[in-house]
């Protein structure tokens, strides 16, 4: 097995913790180890944070020390949503690092990031999207985003994966994942590994996922007019070149 650090990235509220659990669990499954172990020996707490191992950001002073374990153990997966930086590109580069990136509608993603912020503060609880007081603010959160979805779509090196594609072709979708990590399907595990994250068999309260609705397209009814010209706006190359116009 090659030694790498394998790196999941994923627009947010775009299917990226049910994406990475899947590959991790399929790295896990050849030989890798998981990132939670990696954290705990390396005492790297501090930069993979979160139940999904998140490193925040790819700048030189958090890539580097988990970078290290790369020397010395299996392939292991962990998660961002931040933008590409240069340090990672000369790595990847290398292939030390191989990186996935997965996207979504982003008026989807923006949508379901507003209601999760809701659900979370309506429970007194804080994360990433409970400052989304409402729709225009998850608007103005989600072109952020977008701008770094474009950067990793224009990388050769990375695997790219539409959420909705993922949604309504998850074998297809699953074979290049496995060809992209080099994976023999023949190993016992990977069939019942690629089973357990299908579409409809996961739990809405599996541990990682963040996966409630998922629904393609609901923002056509959710979103008022003048809010879907500022996405237009906003995103319109983007939907565009992606196939949401």
């Amino acid at each position: 097995m090659n030694k790498h650090l394998v790196l999941s990235v994923g627009m947010p509220r775009a299917g990226s913790g049910w994406y990475y659990n899947l590959t991790q669990d399929l790295v896990v499954a050849v030989g890798g180890i998981d990132a939670k172990k990696i954290r705990l020996k390396y005492r790297l707490n501090h930069l993979l944070t979160e139940v999904n191992c998140n490193i925040g950001t790819l700048s030189f002073y958090r890539l580097l020390p988990v970078m290290v374990p790369v020397l010395f153990e299996p392939r292991y997966v962990i998660k961002l949503h931040a933008e590409r930086r240069l340090l990672a590109d000369l790595l990847i580069r290398m292939k030390l690092i191989k990186p996935t990136y997965i996207y979504r509608d982003p008026r989807d993603a923006l949508l379901s990031a507003y209601e999760y912020g809701q659900r979370m503060s309506s429970q007194g609880l804080t994360n990433a999207f409970t400052p989304l007081r409402t729709i225009d603010d998850a608007i103005a959160f989600m072109d952020f985003y977008v701008k770094i979805a474009a950067g990793w779509m224009s990388s050769p090196h990375t695997l790219k994966v539409k959420y909705e594609n993922l949604l309504e072709d998850y074998d297809s979708e699953v074979d290049r994942l496995v060809d992209y990590l080099e994976i023999d399907r023949r190993e016992a595990e990977i069939n019942n590994i690629i089973e357990r994250y299908r579409p409809g068999k996961r739990s809405n309260k599996s541990q990682g996922t963040h996966f409630v609705k998922g629904v393609i397209g609901r923002y056509q009814e959710k979103l008022t007019e003048v809010q879907l010209a500022d996405c237009q706006r906003l995103f319109g190359d983007f939907l565009t070149k992606y196939g949401y116009a």
